[in-house]
């Protein structure tokens, strides 16, 4: 089987052509979804917007608004944007940066597996694999943050592995007997920045980190650089993603009190529960759902051999930075075996190792069979699948809510009747969404008493009456938010308050004057 050998030449026009088929294909994507009405759709993806929003739109804005249940990156980075009210109704800002690192992260993986392998039809295949699923182009369309944490994390990898072997490379000519001129020292931040922002983006970030790290420290050290001067080396990119990690720690301690949250979120009912190999197949049947079975079993031989490929030949060692990108499946295995509810999304990321995985077997083909090769995975592809579409795994778990939307839509008519700009009582942890649907009938983020206000949140969880005219409950959802689980314990927690609508969970009580006064503004008897 003949070697595959690097491109002697930059292969420059390749990442050019993976970000407009991206930017091309996520635009019609986008525009389809919005059609459909889907942009908004699955709660997250509204409650971003609402985090992002609060962070300037609250009854104490700051820098505390940021919070520290999800990591801060995108929501600082789409906090001026989202200020706009049709932007944030609408979610386009986000929508805009999910768009824009979609094509990023298909440029960078293009590059990567055309720099590692040496073959055009190998990264094309690479890349056609990647664009080519419904449930990614449906998340590029929305304001997930799934698709900032793809072009960062891809990027970050891409330009460590150029950095790993610009280090080689510089300490080859060192070696004696070697008459080339030393090559000069490649820069160690673009990497470390880029992984320290995928870090401050989601937490699958970090286990990617770890092992993209602990390939490029193998890579050097199999390359002679030096056992310990190879730990030296990738200490200045490892330095980034730490002090960010930092940073995010003393945010977390100082917004909610706690160095990270691990749990409070979610009832343990998943049937992985404390059952490891549960977890790991549910892994796999979520990467097969996602990623079509043809694609889930091929990315898995593919894994093997470039397993194998790294393990029997030093030069080859940095092949595993395309197993570094199945890094992401650490953390919806920890989920999982936690008792975290199953996702469907959580296993769309590891289509990236996936895709680069197949692309690097096709690289050790004969150099003929590629492109053959290239237009059976096409047709795979288009056999298998339609890029656009509503029973898609992604798309379908995004639907789950529309219902209730629906009958949401009813409480807020109801609110809004009675509503005169008095406060209101809401768990943001629980419907962040709905705040965020309330903002087109005129609703702010600075009208809700949440968690993120501080002392008048605990104050006003104290006496209800006393700070608030409206209560809005989510009385099914995960068992009940906060303010259920209170009001089921003690009786007297929504005192002076009647229920008076309810649709999609929610419930909405509205504050009753004291006996024998008439009702006030916004107050019904």
């Amino acid at each position: 089987m003949p070697a595959p050998t690097p491109l002697t030449a930059r292969p420059a026009f390749l990442p050019l052509v993976a970000a407009a088929v991206a930017l091309i294909l996520g635009s019609l994507a986008t525009s389809y979804y919005a059609a459909q009405d889907l942009t908004l759709s699955h709660y997250d993806a509204k409650a971003h917007l609402v985090v992002a929003r609060r962070i300037f739109d609250s009854l104490t804005p700051g820098w505390r608004q940021i919070g520290a249940v999800w990591l801060p990156l995108p929501h600082v980075l789409n906090a001026l944007p989202v200020q706009v009210d049709a932007w944030y109704r609408t979610g386009l800002s986000g929508v805009v940066i999910s768009m824009l690192s979609f094509a990023a992260a298909a440029a960078s993986l293009t590059w990567l597996v055309a720099r590692l392998s040496g073959s055009v039809p190998a990264a094309l295949a690479t890349l056609a694999i990647f664009v080519y699923q419904p449930d990614l182009l449906y998340l590029q369309a929305t304001p997930m943050t799934e698709p900032l944490l793809l072009g960062l994390t891809i990027s970050g990898v891409a330009w460590l592995h150029h950095w790993t072997t610009g280090m080689v490379e510089r300490y080859r000519a060192r070696r004696p007997g070697d008459t080339r001129t030393r090559p000069p020292e490649p820069s160690a931040w673009p990497a470390g920045l880029l992984l320290a922002l995928a870090c401050l983006t989601r937490y699958e970030a970090w286990p990617i980190t770890v092992a993209a790290g602990l390939v490029a420290w193998l890579t050097l050290w199999r390359q002679r650089v030096g056992f310990a001067q190879s730990l030296t080396l990738v200490w200045r990119i490892g330095v980034w993603p730490l002090g960010a990690l930092i940073l995010f720690l003393i945010l977390s301690k100082a917004t909610v009190g706690a160095w990270l949250v691990t749990g409070g979120f979610y009832e343990p009912n998943n049937p992985a529960y404390r059952e490891p190999a549960k977890a790991l197949v549910q892994v796999g049947w979520g990467l097969g759902r996602v990623g079509g079975w043809p694609v889930a079993w091929a990315a898995a031989a593919g894994a093997i051999v470039v397993l194998l490929q790294g393990l029997v030949r030093a030069d080859r060692q940095a092949w595993w930075f395309v197993l570094a990108l199945a890094g992401s499946a650490a953390l919806p295995y920890y989920a999982f075996v936690s008792g975290h509810p199953f996702r469907i999304r959580y296993m769309i990321l590891l289509i990236t190792a996936a895709a680069a995985c197949i692309g690097m077997v096709i690289a050790l083909l004969p150099k003929a069979w590629r492109p053959a090769v290239l237009l059976v995975v096409l047709g795979v592809l288009a056999v298998e699948r339609r890029p656009l579409g509503l029973t898609s795994p992604m798309v379908a778990e995004a639907q789950w809510d529309r219902a209730n939307q629906r009958e949401r839509r009813d409480v807020t008519a109801c609110l809004m009747d009675a509503w005169r700009g008095e406060p209101i009582l809401v768990s943001m942890g629980s419907l962040a969404h709905y705040m965020q649907e309330t903002s087109t009938s005129g609703l702010s983020i600075r009208h809700y008493i949440h968690e993120g206000i501080g002392e008048l949140w605990y104050e006003a969880l104290k006496s209800p009456r006393r700070h608030a005219a409206f209560v809005l409950v989510e009385e099914k959802a995960e068992g009940g938010d906060q303010l259920f689980q209170m009001a089921q314990k003690d009786p007297a927690f929504l005192s002076g308050f009647t229920r008076t609508c309810e649709g999609g969970g929610v419930a909405l009580y509205v504050r009753t004057p004291p006996t024998g006064d008439a009702p006030g503004p916004g107050l019904r008897p």
